[in-house]
């Protein structure tokens, strides 16, 4: 189909969500060759280099399909928040404006694509040795007397957090470290929003749950045919602290163990399915309370299934919103 025309009244954006072992990467695809597009992933782990196979990004081959942007383009030393990926997909979205392909977001982290679609708090970017300060500090203090510090630092926004989730610890205490502000402050101010002209068209794709369970279940033994294990060995290598968003990859805890002789594969494969599912199960009633419901597809896939979407699609990109 003929490349798009975005302009100072209508620049589409084509997102297609849903949980893990979904489909949606597929249907990204699809949807791209169809629409002369570029998919851009906005999926927390496939960003991360180091996580090919466990974070199932995109083949040689698809990849050959269509252009594909933000996989792999970052260290797991590096931590990507979703202002740091907002940005980035900000000017992935620009430049396939500029030369006439559809952006097509394609991923499943709730918190990317709210900062996209509904906006952000214009918290600045936290450079990695403030994190590794903060991390080495938590591990130092311990979780009990590090929420304490945070409590007398940062009050307002310590109120609010459970003090045994370190991730949300970390944020906290990181921001509080670079700006001299808390999260609840930054908060209050007005959210970067996106711009008046980029509109966005929602697929949200979640076949039935024994389906997507099943898929789930299949997904982690290829991905122990495929590597997952010497990934794993990888990414140990680089002595990353535990805190780091890419050491908490459904698998690479579980592999680890098994690596270190804790438990069976067995039993590594067993506990990292049931991850993958109940991580899908999080997702599936986050999309549930997100989404509208004219923008969940629930049927299972099917050729007319498909044949809908890209009608949809076609008549989102041939009516200009007033």
């Amino acid at each position: 189909m003929s490349a798009i025309q975005a302009s100072s009244s209508f620049a589409p954006v084509l997102i297609v969500a849903g949980p893990t072992a979904s489909g949606k990467s597929a249907l990204a695809l699809d949807l791209a060759e169809a629409f002369d597009g570029v998919v851009i992933n906005a999926d927390s782990m496939q960003v991360y280099k180091e996580l090919r196979v466990l974070s199932a990004r995109p083949d040689d081959s698809e990849i050959a399909r269509v252009p594909h942007r933000l996989y792999g383009v970052l260290s797991g030393r590096e931590a990507c928040s979703a202002g740091k990926w907002r940005e980035m997909a900000m000017a992935e979205i620009a430049d396939c404006h500029a030369s006439g392909k559809l952006p097509i977001i394609a991923g499943g982290t709730g918190m990317y694509l709210n900062a996209l679609t509904e906006g952000i708090a214009p918290i600045p970017d936290i450079p990695a040795r403030i994190r590794d300060q903060v991390t080495t500090e938590l591990e130092e203090l311990g979780h009990a007397a590090f929420f304490a510090k945070l409590q007398a630092d940062d009050p307002e926004t310590a109120a609010n957090l459970d003090g045994s989730n370190t991730q949300r610890l970390i944020r906290a205490a990181e921001v509080f470290a670079h700006t001299g502000r808390g999260l609840a402050s930054w908060h209050k101010e007005p959210v970067i929003t996106p711009p008046e002209n980029m509109k966005f068209k929602k697929l949200c794709y979640m076949p039935p749950r024994d389906i997507l369970y099943d898929r789930c279940n299949r997904r982690f033994d290829l991905m122990i045919e495929q590597g997952a294990i010497d990934e794993v060995k990888g990414l140990l290598a680089l002595e990353l602290p535990e805190t780091a968003p890419v050491m908490k990859a459904v698998g690479v805890r579980e592999i680890a163990a098994y690596l270190a002789g804790e438990i069976d594969l067995a039993t590594a494969k067993k506990k990292s399915q049931r991850e993958t599912r109940r991580y899908a199960k999080r997702q599936l009633t986050w999309f549930r309370h997100q989404m509208l419901a004219k923008e969940i597809i629930d049927a299972q896939y099917s050729e007319s299934l498909a044949a809908k979407m890209r009608h949809d699609v076609n008549q989102f990109l041939l009516t200009t919103p007033k």
